[in-house]
C-alpha cells in the first residue's frame, strides 16, 4: 500500500503515464476530474476554481476568502483520497500537501523543451510560436501555483523521489519504473507510519473545518497539529472567548483525545474581508 504523487510539465506524457500506472498497479487515480467532482459537491465551482487551479492567483484573488476556501477543500479532497491508500495523485500540489508522509513516492515528469514543443503542436494543431507560448504560460502558472500555495519550488528536483525524462521512454515503461520503485522503497514499516501520518493530517483538517467552516469562529491563520489524537491549535484571535470556543469545538471532533491552544491573542488584530 502506498501513495504516488505525480507532478508533470505540459506535454511530458503525464496523463498517459498516470493512466498506465493506475492500470498496472491497480491504484485509484486521483486526477482533475475526480477532484473537480469533490470540489463541486461542496460549492467550489468551476468559476471559483478557475482563479486558482494550478496557477498563481491575481492580486485581488490572492486576498480573497475564495483563495482560502479553495486551498482548504483541495487539501481535504486529497487527504480523504490518501486515507484510502493505493492511490495516484495527479498534480494540484499533491507532493507538497502530502510532504512528510513516509509511504508517499513523489514523481516528476519532464521532457526537453524541443520535444514538448513538437508534442504541443500535435495536441493543439498549432505552429512553433503558439506551442512555445502555451508551454511558457503553463510552466509559469504551475510554478506560481506551487510557490503561492505551498512555498515550494516546483522545478527543484530535490522535491521528488524520482524524476523521469520522457524523451526516451513511453508511458508503459515509465509507469513500470515508477511502480517498481514504489514497491522497492515502501515497506511495511513505512506503510504503517504513513497510514498514521495521514490519519493525523485528516483529523487536523477536520478540526479546521469544524472551527472555521461549521462554527465560523473568528480564528485567523488557523492550523491544527495532530498526533495520535493529541491536538495543538495555532493561529491568531482577538478575543479569549474565541480561543476557548475553538478548543471546545476541537474536543467535539471525533478522534480528539486532548486539545490545547497555542493561538495568539492579539486584541488589535484585524483582517481584510
Amino acid at each position: 500500500m502506498a501513495i504516488i504523487t505525480i507532478a508533470r510539465e505540459q506535454a511530458s506524457l503525464g496523463e498517459e503515464i498516470a493512466h498506465e500506472l493506475a492500470r498496472i498497479s491497480g491504484y485509484a487515480l486521483i486526477d482533475k476530474e475526480y477532484l473537480e467532482t469533490k470540489l463541486n459537491a461542496i460549492g467550489i465551482t468551476a468559476e471559483k476554481r478557475e482563479k486558482f487551479d494550478e496557477k498563481s492567483p491575481g492580486f485581488w484573488a490572492s486576498l480573497s476568502q475564495q483563495r482560502d476556501d479553495y486551498l482548504h477543500f483541495l487539501k481535504t479532497a486529497i487527504l480523504d483520497a490518501a486515507q484510502q491508500n493505493d492511490c495516484i495523485v495527479m498534480g494540484r500540489g499533491g507532493y507538497a500537501i502530502l510532504r512528510g508522509v513516509p509511504h508517499m513516492l513523489a514523481v516528476k515528469l519532464t521532457a526537453p523543451i524541443a520535444l514538448r514543443v513538437e508534442r504541443t503542436k500535435k495536441i493543439f494543431g498549432c505552429d512553433n510560436k503558439r506551442a512555445m507560448q502555451i508551454l511558457e504560460q503553463s510552466d509559469h502558472d504551475r510554478a506560481g501555483f506551487h510557490k503561492f500555495f505551498f512555498s515550494t519550488n516546483w522545478t527543484d528536483g530535490r522535491e521528488y523521489d524520482l524524476t523521469i525524462n520522457t524523451a526516451n521512454t513511453d508511458p508503459i515503461h515509465a509507469a513500470t519504473a515508477i511502480n517498481a520503485l514504489c514497491r522497492a522503497l515502501v515497506d511495511k514499516r513505512k506503510e504503517e507510519a504513513g497510514v498514521q501520518k495521514i490519519e493525523d493530517m485528516v483529523l487536523a483538517q477536520r478540526i479546521v473545518t469544524e472551527i472555521i467552516y461549521t462554527r465560523k469562529l473568528p480564528i485567523h491563520f488557523l492550523e491544527a497539529a495532530a498526533e495520535r489524537g493529541s491536538v495543538v491549535l495555532h493561529g491568531v484571535a482577538n478575543a479569549q472567548s474565541s480561543i476557548d470556543a475553538a478548543v471546545a469545538a476541537t474536543h467535539a471532533v471525533p478522534g480528539v483525545k486532548h486539545a490545547e491552544s497555542a493561538i495568539q491573542l492579539v486584541q488589535e488584530f484585524t483582517v481584510m474581508p
